[in-house]
């Protein structure tokens, strides 16, 4: 059986038990859901819940599904030490989609139409205080360029604002945003269909960085490690994933803006509000029990769903000019940060590696230090150490002024003002080397218990110390 969102299901019932909370409690959709994960997340605990019953609406509701790296390992078949290259090298193999008919899409079992559409009927949440409504978060938008007929997607946010009408809020720099601005200069709207609900390794597919327009159901395919089966939309010619739980299919309307946000994004804060793009919703395809899959934005299921992507298209674009790399890590909780480790053989390695992370992933990232092989970028207490031990501010530290921006989801790329306002403006990066001298110079060495100590202290029984052996 082809991979999906349910399939994901069973694995993690099968391979992490106990890690999806039932909830049978109908739950309101502004708070109600967000609230409970969010009361889980303060005792360090993030597991998925499945809500049987969200405000009016029957349908079933997903959330937190991604927000462990335990989790997304099920998803990629591997283990969170080794995901991250598996990532990186699976994206070296792209696999192309397969298309089904209609009639053998399981997407196309309740079609809606005309007076039939009502987004209303759909669970969306309202996810933190200050947000100004629901927002569909987990949608992958689907648009074809104009230019190439390359097909791209990618998730953008978009505002619930009526029964037939949604936001859409493309970042500059992203593929979307360039589509959308080719159908304008045209004069005509674009045609976009909105995929929720299907395997994480579908979802990172399409939030990866890849060269160029489109690519993305490749990506899926080489993170799957099968075919994505899409099928043809309803209204248009965009290809849609057929395993899908809910479609949503319209146009950006041609010129139209609408007030959009605030909305809380991935670094925690509200800074990206104003006219967005309008979408009008002209049909809603769905799995006859479909399952809303919903992530929660500004908490750790964005942080963590968005971070290894990032990790393993970081991990591909720095092996191929550095290839010494051992690790990569953009730390879940820090996301403008990413740490690399390398086997370093040359001084010129260690800015080959920052800019090519930085090149990467240009608008979200501000601060790249890379350390020595024998340092744990999963450990920040392990890359603080080599910090302190092998860096010199006066002789390891690059600062590049105005890298990217202006604006953006990140406060820094803004000015603030007393009267309310901001102005966009351009972020620095910085690069720390915290790795030590070429050989043949000589440097201190570490001192560490040795290896075969350590391991053969496993076989060391060890029990409680009780108030009895006093």
């Amino acid at each position: 059986m082809p991979k999906d969102l349910r399939s994901f299901l069973h694995d993690v019932l099968a391979q992490r038990p106990g890690e999806i909370k039932r909830v049978s409690d109908r739950v309101d959709p502004r708070f109600g859901a967000t609230g409970l994960a969010e009361r889980f997340a303060r005792e360090n605990q993030y597991p998925a819940f499945y809500f049987e019953k969200v405000g009016n609406s029957d349908m079933p509701l997903v959330l937190n599904l991604t927000a462990t790296y335990d989790r997304l390992a099920v998803a990629l078949g591997t283990t969170v030490a080794d995901m991250v290259p598996t990532f990186g090298e699976r994206m070296t193999t792209p696999i192309p989609a397969v298309e089904v008919p209609r009639d053998k899409a399981p997407v196309k079992d309740v079609i809606w139409t005309g007076t039939e559409i009502d987004l209303g009927r759909l669970p969306f949440l309202t996810h933190n205080e200050l947000d100004s409504g629901p927002f569909i978060t987990s949608g992958i938008g689907i648009m074809r360029d104009p230019e190439s007929g390359r097909v791209n997607a990618g998730i953008y946010r978009h505002q619930v604002h009526g029964r037939d009408e949604l936001g859409v809020w493309f970042i500059d720099m992203h593929h979307g945003a360039y589509i959308h601005r080719r159908y304008e200069e045209r004069g005509q709207a674009a045609p976009i269909a909105i995929a929720i609900g299907h395997h994480p390794a579908v979802v990172m597919g399409a939030v990866c960085r890849i060269p160029g327009v489109g690519g993305e159901f490749e990506a899926a395919g080489a993170l799957l490690g099968e075919p994505i089966e899409v099928t043809r939309a309803e209204l248009s010619d965009l290809p849609v994933p057929a395993r899908a739980e809910i479609v949503i299919e319209g146009e950006v309307v041609l010129r139209e803006r609408r007030q959009e946000g605030p909305f809380g994004e991935w670094p925690g804060h509200y800074t990206a509000e104003g006219p967005k793009p309008v979408i009008k919703v002209k049909a809603i395809t769905m799995r006859r029990d479909a399952i809303y899959y919903d992530i929660f934005s500004a908490n750790r299921e964005h942080l963590v769903l968005g971070s290894l992507p990032r990790m393993g298209s970081i991990y591909r674009n720095v092996k191929q000019v550095v290839p010494g790399l051992k690790a990569v890590n953009v730390p879940a909780h820090s996301r403008m940060h990413c740490y690399v480790s390398i086997r370093k053989e040359r001084d010129a390695e260690v800015k080959k590696a920052a800019f090519a992370v930085l090149n990467t992933e240009p608008e979200n990232l501000k601060m790249v230090i890379v350390v020595d092989d024998d340092i744990n970028v999963f450990n920040d207490g392990d890359v603080m150490w080599a910090v302190g031990t092998r860096f010199d501010a006066a002789r390891d530290l690059l600062v590049i002024p105005s890298w990217s921006g202006p604006g953006g989801l990140l406060p820094a790329g803004w000015d603030f003002h007393p009267d309310g306002s901001k102005t966009p403006r351009m972020i620095t990066a910085v690069v720390i080397d915290a790795t030590k001298p070429v050989p043949p110079a000589a440097y201190p060495p570490r001192a560490i218990v040795p290896a075969a100590a350590v391991d053969a202290a496993k076989a060391t029984a060890v029990t409680d110390f009780v108030e009895a052996d006093l």
